[in-house]
């Protein structure tokens, strides 16, 4: 039995190692696929695709930002001394190569579960530092662990879902007209079950997964440093601006101007995170350690090398958004023909999960929580209503579908990617495999929920 998951497992690696690009050209692929399949399904003219095409391309700029924000600000947390060797102890603590997997995948799904944004930065430095210390470990199973736990993330305390019906009905189509509490979505037994489940079995799922040693992929500890600091001038020597860009005390005033609002925030919102708060945290907790501004400046011209993917791609992923949201001449669009495929062939029992599965395949193109939920929400809601079916429960099964394929998708392992300097084909095989599982887990899930 171990022998033939040993071979769909590699079997899983070599496919996506020979055939799947880099992640730009796949959402050329994705956007060349979404052109051709929108004009026969919407019947929009070529002109008005690429009119949407480009109405979409900007409309993730604030969030691209964002996205590189926390990929900066994550890793110079990551590289202040003082925080690298609590994160140094903490790597320590797996002895061989399967406690390294599990340790990583463990701490990854339990962070993304609190926030998303914290869960994929903290669990791919994390993976990098385990990489360090423990022997014959393979480096991308061990970042693909690291990123599997973003599999939980949308039903999880960041989930935008769950906390928008939280606050309302937006985007139900009315058949929400008040707001659904969490204890009915995220923290419902069901929902906390295939978490659960999730939590237990992955992790080991993972480390099966790991090759002989002869065919583990085994990284120079070496190429995971971060780059030399330059030699220290003597004091003494400094001109007046070098003794300014050396200053202690402008990194502590900053901090403390930075942590009197952080402070501030919780007692304001309780334990309530956001991206905007955690790439704010990351900052200021980074200027903190790093001691002095000339040493924060020097770690974030570091860190900003890794943000290209993210500067190139997230404006083709907008653009596929907007082609996969526009309104065509039939008066329907992409996204929302897909769903109704689905609702046309559901019943009660079998809504939450034809819900589950629309909202996987729309997210491959439409990969934004938020955006898929404006074009799904209004289909599947009222459907959901009308056969009976709990709104929470189709919510989460929306939530879950979203996350669900973004184990295939590499628009957010972007940053992973980055922190952890390697390629999508690198990581995405074992991905599969987790996809594949995951989708039998979340499946029996809904069904029986």
């Amino acid at each position: 039995m171990k022998k033939l998951f040993n071979k769909l497992t590699q079997g899983s690696v070599k496919l996506v190692e020979k055939y799947l690009p880099d992640p730009f050209i796949f959402a050329i692929i994705l956007t060349f696929l979404v052109v051709v399949i929108s004009m026969i399904v919407t019947r929009t003219t070529p002109i008005g695709i690429v009119e949407a095409w480009y109405g979409g391309f900007w409309n993730l700029l604030a969030f691209s930002m964002q996205m590189a924000l926390i990929l900066v600000t994550g890793t110079i947390l990551a590289t202040a001394p003082a925080f690298k060797k609590v994160l140094g102890k903490l790597a320590s603590l797996p002895k061989n190569k399967i406690q390294a997997i599990i340790f990583v995948n463990v701490i990854a799904i339990l962070a993304c579960f609190v926030n998303w944004g914290f869960g994929l930065v903290i669990g791919a430095v994390f993976a990098k530092e385990v990489a360090k210390r423990v022997k014959n470990v393979d480096y991308p199973l061990l970042v693909a662990s690291a990123y599997a736990g973003f599999l939980v993330w949308h039903a999880g305390m960041s989930g935008s879902i769950p906390l928008a019906l939280a606050i309302g009905g937006a985007n139900t189509g009315g058949a929400v007209t008040e707001p659904i509490s969490t204890s009915l979505t995220i923290f419902s037994t069901w929902n906390l079950l295939i978490f659960g489940v999730i939590l237990i079995t992955l992790p080991f799922l993972l480390a099966l997964m790991h090759p002989k040693d002869d065919k583990a992929k085994v990284i120079d500890p070496a190429l995971l440093e971060d780059d030399a600091e330059p030699e220290k001038v003597a004091k003494a020597d400094m001109t007046p601006a070098e003794k300014l860009e050396n200053s202690r005390i402008v990194n502590y005033i900053l901090a403390a101007m930075g942590f009197v609002f952080i402070i501030k925030y919780f007692i304001d919102n309780g334990f309530e995170l956001n991206l905007n708060i955690v790439i704010f945290i990351f900052l200021f907790a980074a200027i903190l350690l790093h001691g002095t501004p000339i040493n924060t400046v020097r770690a974030v011209n570091s860190a900003a090398k890794n943000v290209g993917g993210i500067i190139l791609q997230f404006p083709f992923y907008a653009g596929i958004m907007g082609m996969m949201t526009a309104v065509g001449p039939a008066g329907v669009s992409l996204a929302g023909a897909i769903s109704d495929m689905f609702v046309s062939i559901s019943n009660a029992t079998t809504l939450p999960l034809f819900s589950f599965l629309s909202a996987g395949l729309v997210n491959i193109f439409v990969p934004s929580g938020g955006g898929q939920w404006a074009v799904q929400g209004p289909i599947m809601m009222p459907a959901g209503l009308a056969l009976g079916v709990e709104p929470a429960k189709t919510a989460m099964a929306i939530a879950w579908g979203d996350a669900w394929t973004n184990m295939i998708q590499p628009f957010w392992a972007l940053p992973v990617l980055g922190i952890a300097k390697l390629g999508a084909k690198n990581i995405m095989g074992y991905c599969l495999v987790v996809l594949l599982y995951s989708g039998v887990i979340i499946s029996i899930g809904l069904l029986l929920a």
